[in-house]
């Protein structure tokens, strides 16, 4: 399965792509968008979708794993995230593509154990766990980040029979049933 994983932003996306193979994932690209900053808003998010419609023609992803909208003391800010987001949504659905929300702290727990670490750590650990020659940018960490939280938390979801269950008493009955299933297979 490929997935492509999205940081969404009005002056920088990221985006990542992994292929998972049972227990083995492999790199297929990375990269940020980043649209003039000197241009209007509406123009941004025309350049922000041209990019993202190339990369979803260029890998041909069958899921998409996006950050999910989370409260800015800003409002500005949550507001600009939030057209980013509608673009990366629209883009998604016009090709056919599931659409999967990770909160942030649920992506850094996945990722480096720890729902708090900072973009650096996760940086690290993503091109620890990917084998890349280097750290990429911090938008593109993230997005592979998400990449990566979509092909871990995956088959929780199924066994839970839908979507991610967020409560603690969902996620302890999940890890339940796989020990259970580790053991009898």
């Amino acid at each position: 399965m490929i997935v492509l994983g999205i940081d969404p932003g009005t002056r920088h996306l990221g985006w990542g792509v992994v292929r998972g193979e049972g227990n083995r994932v492999s790199h297929l690209g990375h990269g940020v968008i980043d649209p003039d900053e000197s241009l209007p808003l509406a123009q941004r998010l025309v350049v922000l979708e041209q990019g993202l419609s190339e990369v979803i023609t260029r890998f041909s992803p069958g899921v998409g794993s996006v950050e999910s909208l989370f409260f800015y003391k800003d409002a500005t800010a949550a507001a600009k995230l939030g057209h980013a987001r509608g673009v990366v949504l629209l883009a998604l659905a016009r090709a056919g593509i599931e659409v999967f929300e990770y909160a942030p702290s649920r992506v850094k727990n996945t990722v480096t154990g720890h729902g708090a670490a900072d973009k650096r750590q996760v940086a690290r650990m993503v091109r620890t766990f990917l084998g890349l020659a280097e750290e990429p940018r911090s938008d593109a960490a993230d997005a592979l980040a998400l990449a990566l939280t979509y092909l871990r938390r995956a088959p929780i979801e199924a066994l839970l029979g839908g979507r991610e269950k967020t409560s603690r008493r969902g996620n302890a009955a999940a890890l339940r049933l796989l020990s259970r299933s580790a053991r009898r297979g």
